[in-house]
C-alpha cells in the first residue's frame, strides 16, 4: 500500500523513501511513550500500531518502516524538516532534542497578559529558521486587553517580516487564519512556554478538548506543562497538528543559517561597515554602532546577537572536546 498522502506524505519524502531502496511500508509516528512508538499508516488510522525505538532517534512527526515483523523501526525516513534544541537537562548536554519532525509550519506562541519577550522569540526564530519550516508568531490570550497592538508591534519589531497572529482559543479568535496554514494537508506544530495558552488554542483548532489546560499564577503569568508528551494530531478538514510539551528552556542547538535569518537587519548593517573584520564595539566607521546612536537599532538587539553567537561557538568548542574524549576511549592500544 502506497503511503498515504492525507497524513502528510509528499514528493520530498518520496524521493527520500526511494533513496533508501523503498523499504516495506512507511508510516508517520503520531506519539512516542518510553522507547515504543505510536506510528499510523493512513489518515484514518484508528487502530495504529505501536512498535519498538531500537537503536534509533525518532520524534513525533517522523516517517518509518517497521521490521517485517513490526516488532521495532528499521529504517526512518531522512526528514525534510525538524524543530531541534540541544537536550534540556545536564546528563544529555552534547545531545540534540528534537521537538517535532517533517513540520511545514511551526508557530511559536506567545500570550498576552504579561510583557512581550523580544529575547526569546530572537532564539526561537534561530530555531525555527534552522529547522526548515516556515516560522509564524501567535500571539494568544487576545481577551485579556484591551488593545494588543502595542505588544504585537514590539514582537513584528523582531520577527523581522515572519507574521506575527493574533488569537483566542477561549473566544475562537484568529482560528481560521491558522488553520489556512494547513491547506494541502501540512503539519504545523506549536512551540511556546507553559501558560501562554498554546493547549486551549490547540483544542479551539481541534473542535474538541483534546489536551489537558492549566491554570497560570496571577503574579508572572507563568503555568505548568499541560501537554506531557508532544502529538501528532488530525485538524478538522485537512492537515495536521503537533503540540509540543512547554519549553522553558530555549536551548541553541549547532546553528545552519538560523542566526543570520533571524538577525538579519543586524548583518546587513555589518556589510557596511567601514573595516571587515569590525568588532561593533568602538572601531571608527562602525555601520553598526552609528545606527545604534541615530536610533536605528536596539543596543539591546546587538547584545542578544553577541550572546547568541557566543553560546553557539561555546556548544561547538564543547562537541568537539566531547568527541574527542570519545576518541580516545574507543582507541584502542596497539599490541
Amino acid at each position: 500500500m502506497a503511503p498515504d498522502p492525507a497524513l502528510g506524505w509528499n514528493d520530498a519524502l518520496e524521493a527520500a523513501w526511494r533513496g533508501l531502496g523503498a523499504p516495506g511500508r512507511p508510516g508517520r509516528i503520531a506519539r512516542i511513550d518510553r522507547g515504543w512508538s505510536t506510528v499510523m499508516f493512513h489518515a484514518d488510522d484508528n487502530e495504529p500500531m505501536r512498535t519498538r525505538n531500537l537503536y534509533v532517534a525518532v520524534a513525533v512527526g517522523d516517517w518509518v518502516v517497521p521490521s517485517a515483523d513490526d516488532e521495532q523501526v528499521e529504517h526512518v525516513i531522512p526528514r525534510t524538516s525538524a524543530f531541534v534544541r540541544r537536550a534540556s537537562f545536564e546528563g544529555d548536554r552534547f545531545e540534540a532534542d528534537t521537538l517535532a519532525a517533517n513540520i511545514d509550519v511551526v508557530f511559536l506562541v506567545h500570550a498576552l497578559g504579561s510583557p512581550p519577550n523580544q529575547r526569546r522569540l530572537e532564539r526561537e526564530l534561530v530555531l525555527a529558521f534552522d529547522s526548515g519550516a516556515v516560522p509564524v508568531v501567535v500571539l494568544t490570550k487576545v481577551d485579556l486587553v484591551d488593545d494588543p497592538e502595542p505588544a504585537h508591534d514590539e514582537l513584528a519589531e523582531v520577527a523581522l517580516g515572519v507574521p506575527v497572529l493574533l488569537a483566542s482559543g477561549k473566544q475562537h479568535r484568529g482560528l481560521e487564519a491558522i488553520r489556512a496554514y494547513a491547506a494541502g494537508n501540512r503539519t504545523l506544530a506549536f512551540l511556546g512556554a507553559s501558560g501562554v495558552g498554546k493547549s486551549t488554542l490547540v483544542n479551539a483548532l481541534l473542535d474538541a478538548a483534546v489536551m489537558d489546560t492549566g491554570v497560570v499564577r496571577e503574579a508572572d503569568q507563568r503555568g505548568r506543562h499541560t501537554t506531557v508528551a508532544a502529538q501528532l494530531l488530525r485538524l478538522p478538514g485537512e492537515g495536521w497538528l503537533i503540540d509540543t510539551p512547554g519549553v522553558r528552556a530555549v536551548s541553541l542547538w549547532l546553528s545552519g543559517d538560523g542566526i543570520e535569518r533571524a538577525f538579519a537587519d543586524v548583518f546587513a548593517l555589518m556589510d557596511h561597515c567601514r573595516f571587515r573584520d569590525c568588532k561593533h564595539d568602538r572601531e571608527p566607521g562602525c555601520a553598526v554602532q552609528e545606527a545604534i546612536a541615530e536610533g536605528r537599532l536596539a543596543p539591546e538587539r546587538l547584545a542578544s546577537l553577541e550572546r547568541l553567537v557566543a553560546e553557539e561557538a561555546a556548544l561547538e568548542a564543547e562537541q568537539a572536546r566531547f568527541i574527542r574524549r570519545g576518541d580516545r576511549r574507543g582507541r584502542r592500544k596497539p599490541r
